[in-house]
């Protein structure tokens, strides 16, 4: 049927690298940050940071596609602690879904399949971040069930 979206949810491979990075800069915050544009070819830096996210088991970058075309990424980090009786926590980052493909409930989905990874990594807690001038994401992430519960601090090296 046209216009079926078909998404699937898998773990990223070298070959969907410059769709995670065109995405990654498709993103207003990330213009604002430097990295607005994808490069022309992806250098050593990057590929070095892609090898050691697939050769770590507590790193997953996941990529969700629709067809063939890549239209969302998050990396996933599974995190042990002693703080929740040894339970690991799963942190989300990089959440980006394609701009020409937002309003559609596929971000949600995406969310949704991350919260459904961790249970079954029997994680205590998923717990992500997002920029504050991303009010928007803010009321997407209370709507799927997530709490302002803490304030973050950052500092550049």
């Amino acid at each position: 049927m046209p216009g079926e979206v078909t998404l699937t949810f898998r773990t990223a491979t070298r070959a969907d690298v410059p769709a995670i990075l065109g995405l990654l800069a498709d993103d207003d915050v990330s213009r604002d940050r430097g990295f607005g544009v994808v490069p022309e070819s992806v250098d050593a830096a990057l590929w070095a940071a892609f090898e050691a996210i697939d050769a770590d088991d507590r790193n997953e970058l996941i990529v969700a596609v629709d067809g063939d075309e890549v239209i969302g990424t998050c990396q996933l980090t599974f995190i042990p602690g002693l703080s929740r009786g040894g339970a690991e926590r799963m942190l989300i980052e990089a959440v980006r879904i394609s701009s020409a493909r937002r309003g559609q409930g596929l971000g949600g989905a995406l969310i949704r399949w991350t919260v459904d990874r961790a249970r079954e990594r029997g994680c205590a807690m998923a717990q992500l971040t997002t920029d504050k001038r991303r009010t928007g994401a803010h009321r997407f992430y209370a709507a799927l069930g997530f709490t302002a519960s803490h304030e973050g601090f950052k500092l550049a090296l």
